[in-house]
């Protein structure tokens, strides 16, 4: 069982915070958990707060992966409508959808994976950060859609998540019919990686973090980075970038160290850092 060690970053609490902040596993894991006390509209002062709780967190060498989840039925109902009414003007509209798309594109730059545990229904641009997340762990009831057209407003940004997340074919359907899809569909689609029980949603999510835990920073990072940048090039420049970065990869101090465990029979002792080995044969 996952010991919690619980204390909020912010050097305030009121009733009136959109996120709760938790730590566990030596304060190696952050869990963020949206509660605006409604549907956890992501309006700008929520993106505007996880954002910047996000960027400070890329910074703490200490932490190993970020979770984040949700009070109430639902995980995010997308964007404050209350937000896009004319009488905000097209100033505030452009201000809330380009923070969103760079919070949304930091997520995947982050050093650190990012898990959505999902335990209720993401909409619109609640299902943009959901797919933009690393892993997803969702409970059976969860529900996923991106229902704009209903409102007469298409959901053309949470569709730049959604498309990179699961077949064009299953996200057009999604984007024209405006219906849900449940966790079992959203997991054979690719939208989420692991489907539990309800009750067993957030252990499952911790349950990710520590097995990333056990691993070394520096290589996660690496990993991740690669993951993403190669998805984005030819068949045949994805194995020349990946061997540059392999070879790479071989002269982290980590990456060594890892090998001489296994050979030796025993468990690594990683530094976490991009500390690299001099290449013997220039010696």
């Amino acid at each position: 069982m996952f010991k919690i060690m619980y204390r909020t970053f912010s050097t305030t609490r009121s009733a009136k915070t959109l996120l709760e902040r938790e730590l566990y596993q030596g304060n190696s894991v952050v869990r963020f958990v949206l509660n605006d006390k409604k549907v956890n509209t992501l309006s700008l002062a929520m993106i505007n707060e996880l954002f910047a709780e996000l960027k400070a967190i890329d910074k703490i060498e200490k932490v190993r992966s970020v979770v984040i989840a949700h009070n109430g039925k639902s995980f995010s109902a997308g964007h404050e409508l209350k937000e896009l009414t004319t009488e905000s003007g097209s100033e505030k509209h452009n201000e809330i959808f380009n923070t969103c798309g760079d919070m949304m594109n930091f997520i995947r730059n982050m050093k650190v994976p990012v898990i959505a545990e999902v335990n209720g229904t993401a909409a619109a641009a609640g299902l943009q950060l959901v797919a933009s997340c690393d892993i997803v762990v969702a409970g059976k009831s969860s529900k996923f859609l991106v229902p704009g057209q209903k409102l007469g407003l298409f959901c053309s940004t949470p569709g730049i998540a959604l498309v990179r997340a699961v077949p064009r074919k299953v996200a057009m359907d999604m984007l024209l019919t405006a219906q849900p899809i449940d966790s079992e569909a959203a997991l054979r689609a690719g939208l989420v990686s692991r489907v539990v029980e309800d009750s067993e949603v957030k252990f499952e999510a911790l349950k990710v973090a520590e097995q990333i835990g056990h691993f070394s920073r520096s290589v996660t990072a690496l990993g991740k980075a690669f993951f993403y940048t190669q998805a984005e090039l030819s068949t045949v420049d994805a194995y020349r970038y990946g061997s540059r970065v392999m070879v790479g990869n071989l002269k982290l101090k980590d990456c060594q160290e890892g090998i001489s465990a296994f050979i030796g029979k025993r468990e690594p002792e990683f530094e976490h850092s991009n500390d690299l080995i001099e290449d013997a044969k220039k010696n």
